[in-house]
């Protein structure tokens, strides 16, 4: 997840810059260092663009620090900062660090300021339990950074943010992505490492400049075929996931219900029932056959169906685990079938499986 981040470094300085990190300094030490720049009338302060504050004891942010109204960059990260307040009513910042405090949802502002030219936020290594909703006004946004955090959720208006291009969001407790993830067009790398993943939605496939998919460290037992679309791709992590084990060939099938025999009877059949025929149950449950994906299978199923694993060579030597729906575990294949390989001029770098 390290490897994720900006064109700029968290440690960037830059000639109009203040770097007070490391000086393990409280609020009112900094406050005094910062009072120079406003004495006897001086300017100094509209100069400041970079304040590097990293590595102090700011459990709050210094009173002097909302007078730099030209600041850009701000870094306040491993301070044990328990409160943020709204720091865009004061400058418009295009990078904020703030990661690795003791911030947790009630520790932001209810509503946080428009800023458009915020392009960076860090809050990674904090208590937020929940999705921060109130960054979803920073619709510029370009690498967002909330790994560390224990949340359980992903917002769901999480589209808005259309010109992301790194989402990282490890070191969750998310067990669900909302489809609406796979309107970020513009995403490059999505971290989802060590969380509770059980699945993810279709909709990734429409990611189409993602190069980077981490999710080791969930519960992920299959993957979306869909996945195979994405020609961009070029890092897949799948390690310390149950997919990555070989799945066992006997599948437990519950028989049928007389409803899904009869209903599946009329399909296989095309038996012509004139209206009235027809229980209204029936009638109603045929329009929701599915067709056997077995191509050697002319039939359907409808509630009761055969989760089947299907082997994808993915890359020319991996074998990725693909879920599909059968009508019955005699459509199962074979053990000794041959690997699925998808017509792709493309190949992936990395598959890192261990």
């Amino acid at each position: 997840m390290n490897n994720y981040t900006s064109d700029s470094s968290d440690g960037e300085t830059g000639n109009k810059a203040i770097d007070l990190a490391y000086l393990l300094k409280n609020p009112e030490s900094v406050d005094k260092l910062l009072a120079q720049y406003f004495e006897n009338g001086s300017k100094k302060f509209l100069d400041v663009e970079n304040m590097i504050l990293h590595h102090n004891e700011l459990t709050a942010l210094p009173s002097n620090l909302t007078r730099f109204i030209n600041m850009r960059v701000l870094d306040l990260s491993n301070n044990g900062l328990t409160v943020l307040p709204n720091i865009f009513q004061y400058c418009q910042l295009s990078k904020l660090v703030a990661k690795n405090n003791r911030l947790d949802n009630e520790a932001l502002p209810k509503d946080f300021s428009y800023c458009p030219t915020l392009k960076e936020l860090n809050l990674a290594g904090n208590n937020l339990s929940e999705f921060p909703d109130q960054i979803l006004t920073f619709t510029s946004l370009r690498y967002l950074y909330l790994g560390g955090n224990g949340m359980k959720n992903i917002s769901k208006e999480i589209w808005r943010f259309k010109q992301l291009q790194v989402l990282s969001l490890g070191g969750n407790n998310i067990s669900d992505v909302p489809v609406s993830v796979g309107l970020l067009k513009s995403l490059q790398a999505l971290v989802l490492c060590d969380n509770q993943l059980e699945s993810l939605p279709a909709s990734v496939a429409n990611l189409h400049n993602l190069r980077s998919l981490l999710i080791h460290k969930n519960r992920l037992k299959t993957l979306p075929p869909e996945i195979i679309a994405l020609r961009n791709l070029s890092e897949l992590s799948l390690r310390d996931n149950p997919l990555v084990v070989r799945f066992v060939s006997d599948i437990q099938h519950q028989p049928a219900s007389l409803l899904e025999l009869s209903a599946r009877a009329i399909k296989l059949h095309n038996i012509s029932a004139p209206v009235g025929d027809l229980p209204h149950s029936l009638a109603q449950y045929l329009e929701s056959a599915h067709r056997c994906v077995n191509p050697h299978c002319k039939g359907v199923y409808f509630d009761n169906r055969v989760e089947h694993i299907k082997f994808v060579d993915f890359c020319g030597k991996y074998r990725i685990p693909l879920l599909q729906y059968l009508c019955s575990s005699k459509c199962a294949s074979s053990p000794n079938e041959e690997v699925i390989k998808p017509h792709r001029t493309y190949l992936m770098k990395k598959v890192l499986l261990g």
